[in-house]
């Protein structure tokens, strides 16, 4: 009994050094595991020791002595911030309704930690209260058009601003405008009665064109038609010339037995006829002379042949 009692009191204490190392381990791979910090490429860690800034660090693995080492973890992309719905009187004392979202993003992580306390409060205070200003000095009629200016005006204000904080406003976005409801029915009219007026007018303009085209059409149609009756024409006379050339021709190969043959002919013709009257020019006197003596002259020469 008396040698169990030694080595239950050296188990004993080798268990409490066991438990003790293992502390101790457990302890320093927590200051080792606190003093390293891994930093992605859009992030940053800004450093206090013992409260004073001493910068930002990353991306990548940092070493931190623990302890006397406090950080802040800055995210560098680009990110939006949407205002709501603001109500802003125009110079012209009308009620307008406007939503826009700004795009930021920090481009000083230290400056952004050290210099303002809720980056987000008072860049929506400073947006509301220039968003005012710039509303207040157009007038209803032109806010609508004028949207792109707004938001230049926006950007550049809260850029000199932000610009302290070690953020850069990127763009600002007006969403919405929203003018008093009377004010909207009347826009709807004007809209409805502009689209009636250029529906009107581009009917009329298809009318006039179309008007145009058949007057062309028509026109052309008439050249064409007196251009075919010239050359018909032409061609007419050209017909009737070569024709008188042909019978003219022909006429001066006809000698006086032919004619008189033709007159014999026509005189058989006229023998065929029922007719009991018949009316001979005086040539034809002439004519039978000349037969006569065509025949005479023809049987004269038969008998000398023989």
């Amino acid at each position: 009994m008396n040698t169990i009692l030694p080595i239950l009191q050296v188990s004993t204490d080798f268990i409490a050094q066991l438990v003790g190392y293992a502390i101790l381990a457990i302890i320093v791979l927590a200051l080792v595991a606190s003093s390293i910090k891994i930093i992605r490429e859009y992030e940053r860690i800004v450093v206090f020791r013992l409260g004073r800034f001493v910068g930002a660090k990353g991306p990548g693995v940092v070493l931190l002595a623990p302890l006397i080492n406090r950080v802040n973890k800055v995210d560098l992309r680009e990110r939006f911030l949407e205002i709501s719905r603001q109500t802003c009187i125009t110079k012209d004392n009308a009620p307008a309704d406007i939503d826009f979202l700004i795009y930021y993003k920090v481009f000083d992580a230290g400056q952004s930690i050290v210099q303002v306390q809720n980056f987000v409060g008072a860049s929506v205070g400073i947006a509301t209260t220039t968003l005012r200003a710039v509303v207040g000095d157009i007038p209803l009629d032109e806010l609508l058009a004028r949207r792109e200016q707004i938001n230049n005006v926006l950007r550049a204000k809260l850029d000199e601003v932000t610009e302290r904080w070690g953020v850069k406003v990127t763009s600002v976005e007006i969403r919405e405008i929203l003018p008093p409801k009377d004010v909207q029915e009347a826009m709807v009219r004007q809209m409805s009665a502009e689209r009636s007026r250029r529906a009107t007018v581009t009917e009329a303009e298809g009318k006039r064109a179309s008007t145009i085209l058949v007057a062309e059409g028509d026109k052309q149609s008439a050249i064409l038609r007196a251009e075919g009756d010239r050359q018909s024409a032409i061609l007419r006379a050209q017909g009737y010339s070569e024709a008188l050339t042909t019978i003219y021709g022909a006429a001066r190969g006809v000698d006086a037995k032919t004619m008189a043959l033709q007159y014999l002919e026509a005189m058989k013709a006229l023998g065929a006829s029922p007719a009991t009257k018949f009316i001979f020019p005086m040539e034809f006197t002439g004519l039978l002379t000349r037969v006569q003596s065509w025949i005479k002259g023809s049987s004269s020469e038969g008998e000398g042949k023989e």
